[in-house]
């Protein structure tokens, strides 16, 4: 889950910034190049007031009108140079921080597509979002501007008090009197924006999900009438993330303002002093303009170390929050160790011992499952069916590794699924969830991501299964192949209402496919599971949103792709449960009894409750 900002206290800015090194280090040419031209040019600035000197003590003095044009040509070719140079710098950074940011986001996006299931039930989508588009703006941002201009004003600073120090050494140290006043604020403000920084970035998150949910759930809200109070939820977040904002707007005028006010201060005394100096003869004039024109020229950099500061502590915790996803542990993939674990000989799809608890769960809770023991023998389909809450869907989700088992082992024709590489394994198995999700895609290419697996690496016969290579690694509906299967998936479904769309299968389906109906869509997250030929099946309740002729139909065309296929069923309709040769019953995380249909009717009262209330729902 997110950090909070208190935990972030004792973090260094500095130290989390470097964890950018791997990708700005293939542009570090670049980077290195535009500082370099950026402190040419800042220094540019820097020399003007020594030009200014020579004309005032030169031709200014000596009533030499052709020494003045002469310095003003000078000024207007240092003022074209520091310009010219400023723009190289901008074209040197742009295309590789854009660079930059694109890697960057796709190793999030990759790094998300391999980490658990566990860890996005934890984490609000709308937090992953926001580091995703903003978080990454923010740093390079940091990286184009504030990074290069640390550097370039420190610089500036440094060669303009070697100039003062040269020009009058008195005056310079009136103009460094300021340095350890300056320093100390500057620490104070890093303390306090980085907490009041973070803070706001996590709010920005927490408003990018109330936004998410209310357009993804804008049927919900509309149906219920809840568009006010959802309005009233964005309002508040909306409240708190100003009042974040405005907490850091004050901090970072409070800062401004001492920053400007301290070396105004400084400068005052020294115009002074040096205004004493001329007037007693120990100091020219034109070295008291140039002085003062330097002191000036330095004014910005001074000036604007608060402005890059804040932008620097606003990209740390940008960091640090990209971090975080992208030092979460993936997947493990363990099949190296298991490997060495006997094969046990049984064919099929076997549960040896299996234990559940939630990776969030106190250690001294009961586990979701509970030492499972369960056999589906090849070639047949086992019904899962279980009251509510008993645990039949986290026990399908542990066959492809959705989640870890906490104890025992899973095995597919004798394997251990740990003994699997995570593309073997998902290639071998298919599933249609309870819920289906379909893509903003066309509705072939939503069917056709169940072919898209690895095949399968032994492409050997398996027991009671079709045998063959298994899933077509490219499969897709451009060539006859993939034609061909996507026709036989959508038939099984019973998905012929695709013809009727207005460019067939290659009609887009919009986000989620909610333009489709809720049984359409399930039939095409069958088509969907089915399109693959796999070896084992898993099917999560699919055939919940379907009206009874419908169901009828897809069960007849689902039996034959059954008979050679090893599935496990999640079933709460009698209807479905007849699909299946056996049936297992699942009693709070428990297998309370397997058998027939007919047999667990006759010997187990509570399967006959649960069948009995099935069937008059189903009268219903």
């Amino acid at each position: 889950m997110p950090t909070s900002p208190e935990d972030t206290q004792d973090r260094s800015a500095v130290r989390t910034l470097l964890r950018l090194w791997p990708y700005v280090r293939p542009v570090r040419g670049r980077l290195l190049s535009a500082a370099s031209v950026a402190v040419v040019a800042s220094c540019l600035g820097v020399v003007i007031p020594l030009v200014l000197k020579w004309i005032v003590d030169g031709p200014v003095a000596d009533s030499d009108p052709g020494g003045v044009w002469l310095g003003a040509l000078v000024l207007l070719l240092l003022g074209i140079a520091e310009a010219l140079l400023f723009g190289l710098r901008r074209w040197l950074v742009a295309r590789p921080l854009a660079g930059v940011e694109a890697a960057m986001r796709a190793d999030l996006f990759r790094h998300l597509q391999r980490l658990p299931v566990s860890f996005h039930d934890r984490w609000a989508s709308g937090q992953l979002l926001s580091r995703g588009t903003t978080d990454l703006m923010l740093i390079r941002m940091f990286l184009a501007f504030p990074l290069t201009f640390l550097l370039v004003n420190a610089a500036t600073i440094l060669v303009g008090f070697v100039i003062l120090l040269g020009q009058e050494w008195t005056l310079g140290l009136v103009l460094l009197a300021p340095v350890v006043p300056l320093v100390i604020v500057c620490s104070v403000f890093e303390a306090r924006y980085w907490l009041v920084a973070r803070q706001a970035q996590d709010q920005v998150g927490d408003l990018t999900t109330v936004v998410e949910e209310s357009v993804l759930g804008i049927r919900i809200v509309k149906g219920f009438g809840r568009h006010r109070s959802q309005a009233e939820a964005f309002r508040r977040q909306a409240e708190r993330l100003r009042g974040t904002e405005l907490g850091k707007a004050r901090l970072l005028g409070g800062i401004w303002a001492l920053i400007t006010t301290i070396p105004e201060l400084a400068i005052g005394a020294a115009l002074v002093l040096g205004t004493i100096q001329v007037a007693d003869g120990d100091l020219s004039a034109g070295t008291l303009v140039a002085f003062l024109s330097t002191a000036l020229a330095l004014r910005w950099p001074v000036e604007s170390i608060g402005f890059l500061l804040a932008m620097s502590q606003e990209a740390a915790t940008a960091t640090e929050r990209y971090f975080e996803v992208l030092d979460a542990e993936e997947e493990p993939d363990t099949y190296e160790e298991a490997r060495e674990r006997p094969v046990t000989g049984a064919g099929g799809l076997r549960f040896e011992g299996v234990e559940f608890r939630y990776p969030d769960a106190p250690a001294d809770t009961d586990p979701v499952l509970a030492r499972i023991d369960l056999h589906v023998r090849p070639g047949e389909t086992m019904a899962l069916v279980g009251a509510t809450g008993s645990g039949k869907t986290t026990l399908t989700a542990l066959v492809p590794r959705l989640y870890e088992t906490t104890a025992g082992r899973i095995t597919l024709d004798g394997e251990d699924v740990t003994a699997m590489p995570r593309e073997r394994l998902r290639a071998l198995v298919s599933m249609a969830f309870e819920e289906p999700t379909l893509f903003s895609t066309s509705v072939g290419e939503n069917v056709l991501m169940g072919a898209g697996g690895a095949a399968y690496a032994d492409g050997a016969d398996h027991p009671g299964g079709t045998g063959g290579p298994g899933r077509r690694a490219d499969a897709d509906d451009t060539d006859d192949t993939g034609r061909t299967a996507l026709r036989r998936a959508l038939d099984i479904a019973q998905a012929d209402f695709v013809d009727g769309l207005p460019q067939g299968t290659a009609t887009q389906v919009g986000e989620q496919g909610l333009s489709l109906s809720g049984g359409q869509r399930q039939r095409l997250a069958l088509a969907r599971a089915v399109v693959g030929q796999p070896r084992f099946l898993v099917l999560d309740d699919p055939l919940s949103a379907l009206d009874v002729h419908t169901e009828a139909l897809v069960e007849a065309a689902l039996r034959r792709v059954l008979d050679d296929t090893t599935a496990l069923v999640v079933a709460h309709r009698p209807s479905t449960v007849m699909l299946a040769d056996r049936v297992a019953l699942l009693s709070e995380g428990r297998i309370a009894a397997v058998g027939t249909h007919h047999e667990l009717l006759r010997t187990n009262a509570e399967y006959a409750w649960l069948m009995s209330g099935a069937e008059g729902s189903d009268a219903r």
